[in-house]
């Protein structure tokens, strides 16, 4: 069976963490591809200012991983109406995959807080979780919390070295002029400047 791995969020923009990311878990959980998938308006973000459009964001995914060939973005949630959750992404790819093995990819903040998900039984119930640490000191916390969830589904902890660096960090070097080149691939940095984003 073919172990599928999903990665969404906001990528605003995508950048070099989210890249590791990416990498360390294809390599640690054996996946055959990963599908990249940009939020169209997450319940978690609906009120920010300064953001890339749904279309920009899209862009700038496909420019970060066209040299990886096992990366596929998918612009699902973006064509969604309304506010898009993980639930309803997670069970269009298992139609879109009914014999495979899917695997959600996300950080270990979300990871802690994955009870206050909408209906994240549910996700559970159609694709395992894989947990890669933001913060490198919190292993004991993640354990805990994978036992309290294994009863819903399969958890992974994924041990890849932490990549400390943010979007909303990304955009506040931008917005006060400083060189934000090194978080990014080359041509999402170009992306950026040539379309005049997160300026304001």
């Amino acid at each position: 069976m073919s172990r599928i791995g999903l990665f969404g969020g906001s990528f605003n923009p995508i950048h070099n963490g989210h890249l590791h990311l990416i990498e360390s878990a294809k390599q640690e959980l054996n996946l055959e591809k990963v599908v990249l998938i940009p939020a169209g308006i997450s319940p978690f973000k609906q009120h920010m200012t300064g953001i890339a459009s749904g279309a920009q964001r899209y862009d700038m995914c496909m420019l970060a991983v066209e040299n990886l060939p096992y990366c596929f973005v998918d612009d699902c949630e973006i064509r969604r109406d309304g506010v898009s959750y993980t639930v309803d992404t997670v069970v269009y790819f298992r139609r879109q995959y009914p014999n495979a093995e899917l695997v959600l990819l996300v950080g270990s903040d979300m990871f802690l807080s994955f009870q206050r998900w909408h209906r994240y039984k549910e996700i559970l119930r159609n694709a395992g979780l894989a947990v890669v640490s933001r913060e490198g000191d919190d292993t004991e916390a993640l354990e805990a919390h994978r036992k309290i969830l294994l009863q819903y589904g399969k958890i992974f902890l994924c041990h890849a070295q932490a990549y400390t660096i943010s979007s909303t960090k990304i955009r506040e070097i931008r917005k006060k002029g400083g060189d934000f080149s090194c978080y990014l691939p080359e041509k999402v940095v170009q992306y950026i400047i040539s379309h005049k984003l997160y300026l304001e």
